[in-house]
């Protein structure tokens, strides 16, 4: 089973910019609240669409670069990006229906 992997100030071009497939990342900390409920939504997004996008867990306090250029202000922020470019943001702890419609948006159907 798929699942959320952590991505660096170091390491998010690589994973996140140069991926050949729709990125999720989600930007989160381990004081946030909010980020902890949307947390579970996202392993299970990470399952659901395996194989499709790859899903992504940045932690806000110990990457400051990656949150400062994206313009990070509340966490959680989940933000879809495809080729390089951010192409969704979803802000919130929001509910599995809602994160699922807005990535349907930029996943191709099978």
């Amino acid at each position: 089973m798929s699942s959320a992997i952590a991505v660096t100030d170091a390491s998010f071009e690589q994973d996140v910019l140069k991926s050949d497939i729709p990125v999720l990342v989600d930007f989160w900390a381990p004081w946030c609240g909010p980020c902890r409920m949307v947390a579970p939504v996202v392993e299970e997004v990470a399952a659901l669409y395996e194989g499709k996008i790859k899903v992504f867990k940045l932690n806000t306090d110990e990457n400051p670069a990656v949150a400062g250029q994206y313009g990070i202000r509340s966490i959680p922020t989940l933000m879809i990006f495809k080729d390089g470019q951010r192409v969704d943001v979803v802000v919130g702890a929001v509910p599995k229906t809602t994160l699922v419609s807005t990535i349907d948006r930029h996943v191709p159907e099978d």
